[in-house]
């Protein structure tokens, strides 16, 4: 019997350990810190999440065909420049161009990537290089406004529905429907075969280059997403927007679940990753006395211990 126990408990672990770890950890928070659970505290929280969480669900897919994206953050900043310039001539300009030119960046990833058969890191940080470059000459490293008189752009980062945050309404919605189609349809299960195997997914007849660009071009578009809201957030498209959140997308992912070698995880398990991430760093905050750059030493040890468990128990055959 107590053989048994522990099997259930590691196959608990092994499916669900970062809803488990989340759980715990925001039972914890509660007991530790009586502002955690406010209303106020839990909508700014999620609200700066839904971003990073755009990212992290197209970031899912690349990773599950064992690829990465490294330039989602440079994307958000191409995109809430482009939000804010555009913001005078109405709202479908400034949120439409955007992300066209951020499914048209995923889908130069995807060429590189597919078609010149370069290593995805190196296609996707070249990528990021250049267009962080191009964000700097397009501002003068200057901060551009959102016209003020566009308040539904305004909206859509700072407004509510129901009083639910506009950003986490549609970090849910994106969330589920990439859900459904990982889960329930052809598209989804070829990301899974292509992570798992790449040349036996295109020995099964599986259009292999298709899928894959289709994956980075909806990386880019949430990314794109991600920079429109985060534009309409501060009011002003700014060239230093996203940096650094390439890598809490990744993280996100990983400490989600979703193996780094691809085939295994899921957009459910990088929703936890994201909700993790965000809280640990809300309960640095509430902290007070804890100093802000402990936040990239404690991520990065968490990030390492989940890669190391995630390498063991694959070896193991137990994923």
């Amino acid at each position: 019997m107590k053989n048994n126990a522990a099997v259930k408990f590691k196959k608990l672990l092994g499916g669900n350990g970062a809803l488990v770890a989340l759980i715990a950890l925001i039972t914890a928070a509660s007991f530790m810190y009586k502002e955690f659970f406010t209303l106020n505290n839990m909508s700014n929280v999620l609200r700066q999440m839904s971003m990073v969480g755009l990212m992290s669900v197209g970031m899912t897919l690349v990773i599950l065909t064992a690829g990465i994206d490294l330039s989602v953050g440079a994307t958000v900043a191409i995109s809430a420049i482009i939000a804010a310039r555009l913001s005078n001539y109405g709202i479908i300009p400034a949120i439409a161009i955007p992300l066209v030119v951020g499914a048209i960046i995923g889908g130069v990833n995807g060429f590189i990537v597919n078609n010149l058969r370069i290593v995805p890191f190196i296609a996707t940080l070249a990528v990021q290089m250049a267009l962080r470059g191009a964000a700097y000459l397009m501002t003068d490293m200057k901060s551009i406004a959102v016209d003020r008189s566009e308040k539904t752009f305004i909206a859509l980062g700072r407004g509510y529905f129901l009083k639910v945050p506009v950003p986490v309404i549609i970090f849910l919605v994106v969330s589920l429907i990439m859900i459904f189609i990982c889960k329930k349809t052809g598209f989804g299960r070829s990301v899974y075969a292509i992570g798992g195997n790449e040349d036996a997914a295109g020995m099964m007849g599986l259009r292999v280059k298709r899928d894959k660009m289709l994956c980075y071009v909806i990386t880019g578009f949430l990314s794109s997403l991600a920079g429109v809201i985060l534009c309409a957030r501060l009011g002003a498209g700014q060239p230093v927007s996203g940096e650094g959140w390439e890598m809490d997308s990744i993280a996100s992912v990983a400490i989600g679940g979703t193996l780094l070698s691809g085939g295994v995880g899921g957009v459910e398990k990088t929703i936890c990753g994201v909700l993790i991430i965000g809280f640990i760093k809300n309960i640095i905050n509430l902290q007070g006395d804890v100093n802000s750059y402990w936040q990239k030493i404690i991520m990065g040890i968490i990030l390492l211990l989940v890669v190391i468990i995630q390498n063991k128990t694959f070896r193991k055959g137990a994923v």
